[in-house]
């Protein structure tokens, strides 16, 4: 299955992973890659440029084919302007194949800088955005690609909620740049879908958590296998960082709070990312933020990365070519 994104990129399927807080580590990262997508190592679980250094070069001990890097440039607590300059430092000294970069636009963070250097490095680069201007801005500052997030993403959707279904169409008919689909993606017919809506591929998150090279308790993993599309939701427009998480004890109360006029102090403690051992580590459901999206309706067992891929792509090349006859025979 070749794409631009796979030409790019030097992959064998045009399916790549998103930034994982916890999550996109060296073992998943070399997992999704050796399955023939793009794996993902998160700059954010990291503490410094030594540390991303060392799990870059972790990843390379894992795995020959190309990976990426995700940085994302959202208020946080404990990452600041500097840690972003030496996550992008790492991955130029590294040369890793890719970046995906999320939040504050790269033309705009140090005067640019980092976009020239990370061109001149050979590293490919991608935002992910969740409208049309945002895409036409990115293709403007010389960016490889855009990763079009429709609202049903887990994490961080741009708060014009627009569905996948309308805007890779969109984002493809407005840049030249290659497109890849983000939200709702779990399966060969999201594949199959994002392809005929004008994508070179897909991104995802939330279905390689059920995966068996991803280190999370096995409660998280039947949690998101039991839960169904309708049981994530949106919240935190009203602290202007809107997020899809899955609905718990501890988003309940973020709701309610924002439904009183209640604050970032209030709303702070129920979502911090201290809470992230007690989730992944513990398997502890109902405290802090589960981010996924919709697609957890899509997701019904825990596979190795290499059979989810292989399985994604077949059903993806069967879907094309049945249609290709109903058009060819109508």
């Amino acid at each position: 299955m070749k794409t631009r994104i796979t030409e790019m990129l030097g992959i064998k399927y045009p399916i790549l992973c998103g930034g994982m807080m916890r999550l996109a580590k060296a073992p998943l990262c070399a997992a999704v890659s050796n399955a023939g997508g793009l794996g993902n190592l998160t700059a954010a679980n990291f503490a410094n440029k030594t540390e991303l250094t060392a799990a870059i070069r972790e990843v390379r001990e894992l795995t020959d084919k190309p990976f990426w890097v995700n940085i994302t440039m959202l208020p946080a607590m404990r990452i600041g302007d500097q840690h972003y300059r030496d996550y992008f430092d790492a991955v130029i000294e590294q040369k890793v194949a890719a970046v995906e970069i999320g939040g504050r636009p790269l033309d705009k963070f140090v005067n640019g800088e980092y976009v020239k250097k990370l061109k001149d490095a050979g590293v490919k680069i991608f935002h992910k955005v969740g409208a049309v201007r945002h895409a036409m801005h990115a293709e403007s500052a010389g960016y490889d690609g855009v990763l079009a997030a429709g609202v049903e993403e887990g994490g961080h959707p741009l708060d014009d909620n627009v569905a996948t279904t309308v805007l890779t169409p969109r984002i493809a008919e407005s840049v030249k740049i290659p497109v890849v689909t983000v939200g709702g993606m779990a399966d060969g017919r999201g594949l199959a879908a994002a392809l005929c809506l004008g994508a070179e591929g897909i991104m995802m998150a939330s279905r390689f958590i059920c995966t068996n090279e991803c280190v999370v308790h096995d409660n998280v993993k039947q949690e998101i296998i039991r839960r169904q599309e309708y049981e994530t939701v949106l919240y935190g427009r009203s602290i202007g960082l809107q997020g899809r998480a899955l609905l718990t004890d501890s988003i309940k109360k973020v709701l309610e709070i924002e439904k009183r006029g209640g604050g970032l102090p209030e709303i702070l403690p129920l979502i911090a990312g201290t809470l992230g051992p007690d989730i992944w580590e513990k398997g502890i459901i109902n405290v802090g933020s589960i981010n996924v999206g919709q697609s957890i309706g899509l997701i019904h067992d825990v596979v190795s990365c290499r059979e989810l891929l292989d399985r994604m792509v077949a059903q993806a090349e069967e879907i094309l070519a049945r249609v290709q006859a109903k058009v060819a025979n109508a």
